[in-house]
């Protein structure tokens, strides 16, 4: 299991964000959002604005827009922009790279990225995150991690490779361009069904970018697991446990 995040070649990270290029809806439906207590840390005092850069189907953006803030939602994937245009009408959409938004200058109390960081080359992400930040603004980046110090979970994440855990004292890879990082966990449960952690592990990049054999030898797994070990029905309700991690950071030359 990793434990310092997600770490990998320029060539490999972009191979794996492509998978979510497409499956929008499929997305939306499976993936957990995040507890209002992880977004309300997040957010500067009097935030008006914000940029949610790799925003996908809008799970976060949703609720910055739900506290009022007028956000304008970027991605790369034009499916799942769709999907978010679909569910939040209002939202502004801008199909492009968190790397290069073209978004004005200055225009963002808050700039931020929820599981999707990772996916962008630091150095550039940070640099534009800092050109659309205004006076007092600040940069937060989130990400859901299953909860692992609870055993059946650790074990299921090793199953559906999901099982990567942020060191003690980490924060995510940035240009020295941020400064004054900051971080809170929030544990929470996603209530689902084995049904639903089935759909939820189809919704991962390594299971996107698999081949058929190594989709079949995790979805083998994950049935016996589920269903027979662990005893459940495909229906039943549950509850997913999971650490939702933020941190943030102002620009240096704030």
């Amino acid at each position: 299991m990793a434990r310092g995040g997600p770490k990998f070649g320029d060539e490999r990270r972009r191979e794996l964000a492509e998978a979510f290029l497409a499956g929008g809806e499929h997305y939306e439906k499976v993936r957990p959002g995040y507890p209002d207590e992880a977004v309300d840390w997040l957010l500067p005092p009097g935030a008006a604005t914000a940029v949610d850069l790799g925003a996908g189907t809008g799970k976060l953006t949703a609720l910055l827009a739900a506290r009022g803030l007028h956000v304008t939602a970027v991605d790369p994937s034009a499916g799942m922009l769709t999907e978010l245009r679909r569910l939040h009408p209002g939202v502004e959409t801008v199909l492009a790279p968190a790397e290069s938004t073209g978004l004005p200058e200055g225009s963002a109390d808050l700039v931020a990225a929820a599981q999707a960081w990772h996916w962008f080359e630091a150095a550039a992400a940070t640099r534009e995150a800092v050109r659309l930040l205004a006076p007092g603004g600040r940069v937060g980046l989130v990400w859901n991690q299953l909860d692992t110090s609870v055993p059946w979970v650790h074990r299921l994440s090793r199953i559906m490779h999901a099982g990567d855990v942020h060191k003690p004292g980490y924060h995510p890879p940035s240009g020295p361009e941020l400064t004054g990082w900051e971080s809170a966990s929030f544990r929470w449960e996603d209530p689902i069904t084995p049904e639903g952690i089935v759909e939820l592990t189809k919704s991962r990049s390594y299971y996107l970018r698999a081949s058929e054999a190594l989709r079949e030898r995790v979805n083998t797994n994950l049935a016996w697991y589920l269903f027979e070990h662990l005893g459940h029905q495909p229906d039943e309700p549950m509850l997913l446990p999971y650490v939702t991690q933020v941190w943030k950071a102002v620009a240096a030359d704030s």
